[in-house]
């Protein structure tokens, strides 16, 4: 008994130290949140003293020499070109999924999926210096200047399409060939299986993939920087210039001082509360998908 008791008290240690040790790696993460979260409100304080919160979303003008602070331009301009990625990049992200899994032949299948993994794997800047080389021109030459809107939101749906598709893929391989069978021996069409079945069973992977796709193009720097035109407006058309958040703290903050500076935080602060947001609610889907 003493014996066996040895035995197993050797792996029980293993676990113990390993659960204390996840626990002390997420209590240094939330920690680092924490603290980069006190820091953006730290630095955001004295422009907040000054014009008060309001100051940022009721003008309409981004002129920190003037004194004036609005991220309404920036704020517009982000919220376009992501929704505009995204809801081009979904269909064609769940289609590939669906393409993957269930009508390409498995090395055809293989070989897209490795694409796939290649293309979410390649940093902003590359599809940004693509953007500018190939695609500025094209739009400049059907109504200039060619960096605009519509250039944003065509590379950042590119970017986010490999992320929607392989989220949504890897949901389809987790479900149950019961269903599929199930709907066979009922004799479905494949597309009717497909839509009516399969899809609503990995609805919640489906989510996940655009809630991780909205993080991606959300916090996106250099893509929109070289492609979007970077003017602090809000645009009338698809054609104009605009400026996303991100890439006006990018463009800005090497040479901003006192206010400018602290309001440059203020938009990162801004930014962080959207990915805290994303990521409670990717959290929340992952809970409920576990829960089903």
């Amino acid at each position: 008994m003493i014996l066996f008791s040895n035995k197993n008290s050797f792996p029980q240690k293993i676990d113990l130290v390993l659960a204390w040790s996840l626990r002390a790696i997420a209590s240094v993460v939330m920690v680092i949140v924490l603290s980069i979260a006190a820091f953006l409100i730290f630095e955001s304080l004295p422009i907040f003293r000054k014009v008060g919160i309001t100051a940022f979303f009721t003008h309409s003008s981004w002129i920190p020499a003037q004194g004036l602070y609005s991220l309404i331009p920036m704020l517009v301009g982000t919220l376009l070109v992501v929704t505009g990625a995204v809801v081009l990049a979904t269909p064609i992200g769940i289609l590939s999924a669906l393409f993957c899994h269930y009508y390409a032949p498995p090395f055809l299948a293989n070989f897209y999926r490795c694409l796939l993994e290649l293309m979410a794997g390649f940093p902003g800047v590359i599809y940004g210096l693509w953007g500018l080389v190939v695609l500025v021109p094209l739009i400049n030459r059907l109504h200039p200047p060619g960096t605009s809107l519509l250039a944003g939101i065509l590379m950042l749906a590119l970017l986010i399409i490999p992320t929607i598709a392989l989220t949504v893929d890897a949901s389809l391989a987790e479900i149950n060939q019961v269903y599929w069978q199930g709907a066979a021996s009922l004799g479905l069409s494949r597309w009717g299986t497909i839509w009516g079945i399969m899809l609503p069973a990995a609805r919640l992977g489906v989510f996940t993939g655009i809630i991780l796709g909205v993080g991606r193009a959300l916090g996106e720097t250099m893509l929109v920087l070289m492609v979007c035109g970077n003017v602090p407006q809000i645009p009338d058309t698809l054609f104009d210039p605009i400026r996303t958040l991100p890439a006006n703290i990018a463009l800005e903050m090497a040479f901003a001082l006192g206010n400018h500076r602290s309001s440059l935080f203020v938009s990162g602060l801004l930014l962080l509360g959207v990915s805290l947001f994303l990521a409670f609610l990717a959290e929340a889907i992952a809970e409920e998908k576990h829960i089903y």
